[in-house]
This record gives structure tokens, sequence and C-alpha cells, in this order.
């Protein structure tokens, strides 16, 4: 049992401390420093322990939230990671990278600021590795069937992971030409620095788990082909397509989608040379249109290229500084918040609306914006608002609407439905017999702890069919949807 006065006792929510601004801008590394343990252990003891926890529900994992935060309360940080890795295979990567359903659903945020619950799950994770608990955990015995796993995001790793230890012999196949998905190349090294995942995939080698990237499937092997090999196979190919405008100008030299410009960008980060496609902010002025986490990613990137100016163009107003009253606890409420590259420069601009590219002998120099307003439904310009920005680098983050069209989706008989998703049935199952489906090529955009979930659960799925039962855990299923109003 938590102390059950502990959130009387410390009213203060502390965060990890963040590394000076003027030192982060001139390296790559992580934002956050460690935690003193005395501080950890007074933010876990805030945990009332609920006789119903709402950050269970808020949590498509089902992370056992309250036990772990009593035993780093009591110090024991070892059966906090045991309780902590039983639903979570990689709560490194969530605690750094998820934003916290969990919190908006913490029953002391009612009237008080939540319990810093990623936090104490990345110090728990970290802990870990430093205490040498964070072991392979291979079979005891393998069942001879065989899985073949298309994409190496948190949801395939995830499946892989489950599927492995489950006994099975399970492949991961990347066409980049190392293992991670947008862990890899697609996710700033000042939000999760590489040697994270890469300790995780030594993990899972040394538990069985083969890793091929480099291999397109649908080019450098046929579904067809993939399909007679294996027993089973798990399409966790993500939600890549990207989002394009058409607005005039839109083909001027400089107008980038984020996703090929945070790429070659995280690769130069961790040391790579001569990177083709490399996109250099320093000295320009930077647009980036769209507001949400991949905006942020491009902000914090470009400031640390040195650029002369960054500005973040959002569509919505600014939002409020407290949950509004039509988002009512325990759903995640939209309010203002600042991420750590928001802090290190630049402007953010909201309610506005890119209208035009302005360009000068083919390359852009500027966009035109305008403040919007909605009005029955539709974002309508505000009369006289018209301004255009200086910028020689402009950025799309709109997002992504689903899994990119190729050869593999094709080879393998996979249908999209109308919001261009791959179609599956509430256990992740395809209309394609031993095809399953996991994450964001199912689900669309979403977080990683909701492509961790999948992942573990569609594990669960393909272990019941190669084998007429299953032990593993089936945290959700496929039509689950997050807990918003």
């Amino acid at each position: 049992m938590v102390d059950n006065r502990g959130f009387l006792k410390v009213r203060e929510r502390q965060t990890p401390p963040r590394r000076p601004v003027p030192l982060r801008l001139m390296d790559w590394r992580e934002v956050y420093e460690r935690q003193d343990s005395a501080t950890l252990r007074r933010q876990a003891g805030r945990c009332m322990d609920c006789g119903i926890p709402f950050c269970h529900n808020a949590c498509p994992l089902g992370n056992l939230i309250p036990e772990w935060n009593d035993l780093v309360l009591r110090g024991d940080m070892q059966e906090a990671s045991e309780r902590l890795h039983a639903t979570n295979n990689f709560p490194e990567f969530t605690g750094k990278l998820c934003p916290a359903p969990c919190e908006s659903a913490c029953v002391l945020g009612i009237n008080q600021p939540a319990v810093t619950i990623k936090q104490v799950e990345e110090a728990i994770a970290e802990s870990a590795v430093d205490h040498g608990w964070l072991e392979p955990r291979p079979p005891e015995r393998l069942t001879g069937r065989t899985v073949a796993v298309v994409g190496s995001g948190p949801a395939g790793l995830a499946a892989a992971q489950q599927l492995t230890r489950a006994g099975h012999t399970v492949a991961v196949f990347e066409r980049a030409d190392k293992i991670g998905g947008l862990m890899r190349y697609g996710i700033p090294e000042f939000k999760m620095e590489r040697a994270v995942l890469d300790r995780r995939l030594a993990q899972m080698e040394a538990e069985g788990t083969r890793f091929r990237p480099g291999v397109e499937i649908g080019v450098d092997i046929t579904g067809e082909a993939l399909r007679e090999r294996y027993d089973a196979v798990v399409v966790a190919v993500g939600a890549t397509q990207w989002r394009d405008v058409d607005f005039p100008g839109r083909e001027l030299a400089g107008i980038h989608q984020a996703m090929e410009y945070l790429p070659p960008t995280n690769r130069i980060a961790v040391g790579e040379q001569d990177v083709p496609g490399l996109i250099d902010a320093a000295g320009l002025d930077v647009v980036i249109i769209g507001g949400g986490d991949t905006g942020s990613d491009c902000y914090g990137t470009a400031l640390r290229q040195g650029a002369r100016s960054v500005t973040q163009l959002d569509i919505y107003p600014r939002a409020a500084d407290e949950r509004a009253g039509n988002e009512p606890w325990p759903t995640m409420p939209k309010v203002f918040s600042v991420s750590s590259s928001h802090e290190e420069g630049g402007d953010r601009v909201f309610s506005a609306s890119t209208t035009r590219f302005v360009g000068e002998d083919g390359r852009v120099s500027g966009v035109e914006v305008v403040e919007v307003r909605k009005v029955e439904g539709r974002w309508t310009p505000v009369e006289g608002t018209e301004r255009v920005l200086p910028a020689q680098l402009v950025l799309l983050a709109i997002g992504f609407t689903g899994p990119e069209a190729g050869p593999a989706l094709q080879q393998l008989g996979l249908e999209t439905n109308e919001r261009s998703h791959l179609v599956r049935d509430s256990r992740y199952a395809t209309g394609v017999p031993g095809v399953f489906v996991a994450g964001d090529a199912g689900r669309g955009q979403s977080l990683i702890v909701w492509a961790i979930a999948e992942g573990r659960a569609c594990a669960a799925a393909v272990d019941e069919h190669l084998m007429g039962s299953t032990q593993l855990p089936f945290p959700l299923d496929a039509h689950a949807r997050p807990l918003t109003v």
C-alpha cells in the first residue's frame, strides 16, 4: 500500500530537470537529466492508490501504475521493474516519447497536478539497465512455427518479442538499412538517443529474434513468397503516407515534407558521414506548417542546425492553460503545452492558415498566412490579416493518412477502408489466412503506447492462430479507441 497521505504531504509536481538551453543547442544529446532518487520517491509517493485507478483505463497497455509507484516509494526498484515489464516491453520508449494519457486520467489531477507517471516509468526502466536487470528471456522450448514481422517500429518489435518468447521463430523485416522504424530515423536524438533503442534490439537478438534490415517486402521478397515461407505474417508498416498541400507555389524548391527533412539530419546526429538528401537549415528562415509533435521535432532540429529564425504555424487557436469544461476528467484534454524545443527559441503562431507560397527564381522566399476563425464548423479567413513570413525553408508536418501503397500490400492481398487503413477484424486478422495487421497501419496515426499495446495483442492473436490457444496477454482488441470525449 502506498502512503495514503503522500499526496497531501507532497503537493508540488516535480519533473526531471532539463539541460540548459544554450548547452543543449550545441549538441544532439537528450534534453532531460536524471532525477535524484529522493525526489523520484517523493513524486511516486503522491500516487493515491485509488480504488479504481483510472490511469489503467487511459493506458492501453494496462500498466500497473499504482503498484510500481508504491515499489518506487519503498525503494524496491527491481520489483518495480518486474511489474513495469509485465505489461510493457519497452517502458523507456514510452517514458521518453509518450504524451502520457495516463496522467490526464490520474485521479489526483482532479484538483492537483497529476502524478509524474511517465517520469517514474522511465526512471524504473533506466534503473533496470543500470543494475543489469534487463536480461534476455529466451523461450524454454521452440514450437517449430515461424512468423514474419514486416516493419520494425514499436508495434512490430513488441509483436516480435512476445512471439519469440512464446517459442516461435521470428524474423523482422525492415526496408531501411537499420532496425527501428521511425524510432531509428524519425525521432530526433535529443528526444531519445539511439543507444536506448540499440540495447533493446540487443536483448531481442539474444532472445532469438532475427533481424533482416535492408529488405523490402514486395521488392526483394514477394508477398506470396513470404506467406509460403512463414506460418504467419504480421504487417506493422506504420502510417507513413504523409499528407500534402496544394497551395499555389507548392512546386517551389525549398518546400519539403518533415519526413524528408528529419531522417537525414538524424543520421548526421548519430555520426554518419556523407548522408544523401541532407537538408540544412543553417542561416535560413524556417517555417513549419503543422502544430503537432512532428512539427516540434523539426523545430528543435532546425534550431540545432543554426537556423536564423524558426516559426511554427498551427491552424488551431492557442489551447487553454487548464482543462476545458467540454473535456472533462478523465479524458485527455487539449491544453497548451510547451515542448523542450519550444523553450529553445523561435515563434509559434496560432489560428494561422497558409494561403500560398511566395518564390523568387524558382525557390521559396516566403509563406503567406492569414488568421482564421471557426464559423459554422469551417475555418474562415479574417479579412485584413494576411501577411508574408520570410522563409527559405518550409517544412510540412501535417500528419499521415495511412500506410504507403506499394507492392507488398498488393501482393499480400490486403484491403484498405475508407480512411486508408488496412482492414482487420477485432483480433487483428485480415481477410488473408495467416496475415495479421498491428499498429498504425490498421489504427491510423496514433501514440507509441497504442502501437506497443497493439503489437502485444496481435502477438497473442497470432500465437492462438498457430497453437490453438495462447497464454500471452491480450491488452486490447483492434477496434478499441482512446479515452476521449
